[in-house]
């Protein structure tokens, strides 16, 4: 898989260097002469170039990568490169990077977005999945679908403890795509039991989580 990442800063070439590591190839975009800084990603390709410019991203050949990554420190810099990718090369996959969480609202499906990962909203997110039992929480935000991934972790009263997976009438548009239990990620079939303590994972439609909520946990607090 081909990935062009747009932002060389700290962020990127993080991103890169696990994405080859998983062999895929990649390319760091960046305008800051500083920021090139080859040797430490020394298998990526790099190029000194404005990645809001269409000729910089016909340089970079966009019409033949499979992901762009928006990953600069700017949002604004983030939103029109997602959007270039989209509507003038077709780029599949668009993952934008958010900095400041007031911004979130704009990193959609209109500004060429599939995915919006906003760290501070993740960080917080994350904590509260590690701290929160009976409580939905949302992980991250597939906006091209309006789809979200979210995890609760059953308490001992749940209604649905003791149950089969494919005996709980899920709310429509929503997916138990993992159960992870004592250290062990399950992929869930019918057949499944879900006990107390397991940490669901679910994509979900927006809608559906307050109903979804309520099935799951009898003093819940669903995601703002």
């Amino acid at each position: 898989m081909r990935v062009t990442i747009a932002g060389a800063g700290a962020v990127g070439r993080s991103i890169a260097a696990e994405l080859l590591e998983n062999g895929h190839q990649v390319l760091l975009v960046d305008i800051d002469p500083k920021a090139i800084k080859i040797d430490t990603v020394p298998r990526a390709e790099w190029l000194l170039a404005d990645a809001c410019e269409i000729s910089s991203l016909d340089e970079a050949g966009l019409a033949d990568c499979h992901v762009v990554v928006a990953a600069s420190g700017d949002d604004k810099v983030n939103l029109v490169v997602s959007l270039l990718a989209k509507t003038e090369y077709g780029v599949p996959r668009v993952v934008a990077r958010i900095n400041h969480p007031k911004n979130e609202w704009l990193f959609n499906e209109s500004w060429g977005v599939d995915v919006a990962v906003s760290t501070p909203r993740l960080l917080s997110a994350l904590v509260e999945e590690a701290v929160s039992v009976g409580d939905l929480v949302r992980l991250m935000t597939f906006r091209q679908g309006q789809a979200n991934l979210v995890e609760l972790t059953l308490p001992e009263d749940a209604p649905v403890v003791g149950q089969r997976a494919g005996s709980v009438p899920w709310p429509d548009d929503t997916a138990l795509v993992a159960i992870l239990r004592e250290g062990r990620v399950l992929v869930p079939t019918a057949d499944d039991p879900l006990e107390a303590g397991d940490e669901l994972m679910f994509v979900a439609s927006q809608e559906v989580e307050e109903e979804l909520a309520e099935l799951l946990s009898p003093h819940h607090r669903t995601p703002r």
